[in-house]
């Protein structure tokens, strides 16, 4: 039996450090490169929002997290956000812990999806670009770092690579 879910049912079961590590594999380096772009290049994106929100905390934390969503702890949640969206990406950029890193990332953008339909309501254009961080991210966390990452080499040295 070829087909693919043979290759299913014939791996090794999951354990903890391959679900953060061991990234979904594709041999074709085309869409291995095309992976690391992705990864890479929504990662250097993201950084200036975690920097424009620590630009004016209080100022974001007053009207986009207190007014208009509510929260309790707009400052602390501000920051939250912040670092989430400087630290998040620059591991995604490493390909180092990108599930948990993807999580993240994909958190801030559900948020902000919802603030953008919350302040604008179901206008596009106003949530289109979170709506596609969420998507990228998403993959991410599907997928993992892919070939050309640090995960897959973390995962090669505890012997849960493909």
């Amino acid at each position: 039996m070829t087909d693919s879910t043979s290759n299913i049912t014939n791996k090794k079961p999951l354990n903890f450090l391959s679900l953060i590590f061991a990234s979904n594999q594709d041999s074709n380096l085309i869409f291995q490169i095309g992976w690391t772009l992705l990864r890479v290049i929504s990662g250097v994106i993201m950084i200036h929002n975690g920097f424009d929100k620590l630009a004016d905390v209080e100022g974001f934390a007053s009207h986009v997290v207190s007014e208009t969503l509510g929260f309790p702890f707009p400052t602390f949640l501000t920051y939250c956000a912040a670092y989430t969206q400087i630290v998040g990406a620059i591991l995604l950029i490493l390909g180092l812990l990108t599930r948990p890193a993807a999580i993240a990332l994909l958190s801030v953008m559900m948020v902000a999806i919802y603030f953008h339909l919350r302040e604008d309501g179901f206008v596009v254009s106003s949530f289109e670009t979170a709506s596609l961080y969420a998507t990228m991210y998403l993959f991410c966390f599907f997928n993992g770092g892919g070939s050309f990452s640090l995960d897959r080499l973390i995962a090669q040295k505890v012997g849960n690579s493909d």
